[in-house]
């Protein structure tokens, strides 16, 4: 098969919830010398998203999308030795959450791949979490940076709000915040306030990258 044709399988895999043709296309990939992180984004993702566009529509429901993702996991298992990740040159703690009522956590999970081969510290607070959790877990892990991401457009604008509780509760000038996300864009990101936005998980891996070193935070 052909590039284009197994990463088009793999997205039909998720889409489907079959994590047995999840767990071959991974493979088949591998095999195929696709990019481990082009599998994740062009074939997972992808099938991440049509079910999330799907689920918008009431064509699709959480279930289905619960399946979907642990088909996804499991050829995501398979890629993830694989993928070739940048050392990070400056270690930090690093906090990543979804918005509170978006249930979709796909791009926060590449994220924290990518950051975890990197070699930071991450604190994964999952799907729909409560602006009140980011602002506790600030307040007792103290870490470097918050990753907030949404994909559903009425969820995002739960990201100004964790930023006005974090400065209501004086740990704003603790902490750096980035952003991402299907709707998220970087006037959005500059307009409520963020200190970044990371368009994919490179990106945003070495947004942290960045932002860590300007705060002087080495090894």
């Amino acid at each position: 098969m052909s590039q284009s044709e197994i990463l088009e399988k793999l997205t039909n895999a998720v889409v489907a919830g079959d994590p047995e043709a999840c767990k071959k296309l991974a493979n088949d990939a591998l095999s195929a010398g696709i990019d481990p992180y082009v599998a994740i984004m062009e074939g997972c993702s992808k099938g991440m998203e049509i079910l999330s566009k799907m689920y918008d529509k009431g064509e699709a429901f959480v279930p289905d999308i619960l399946v979907a993702a642990d088909a996804m996991n499991e050829a995501i298992a398979i890629l993830k030795p694989h993928m070739k990740v940048e050392k990070a040159t400056a270690k930090g703690k690093i906090v990543l959450g979804v918005c509170e009522g978006d249930i979709h956590d796909i791009g926060k999970n590449i994220v924290k791949i990518l950051m975890d081969a990197a070699g930071y510290e991450i604190i994964d607070l999952g799907a729909s979490v409560p602006t009140k959790k980011f602002v506790e877990t600030v307040r007792e892990q103290k870490p470097d940076i918050v990753g907030i991401s949404a994909l559903m457009t009425f969820t995002m604008f739960g990201m100004p709000e964790i930023i006005e509780a974090l400065k209501d509760s004086q740990l704003r000038d603790t902490v750096k915040v980035i952003v991402g996300g299907g709707p998220i864009s970087a006037s959005f990101a500059e307009k409520i306030g963020a200190d970044g936005f990371g368009a994919n998980g490179p990106e945003a891996v070495r947004l942290v990258g960045t932002l860590l070193s300007e705060r002087g935070v080495k090894k």
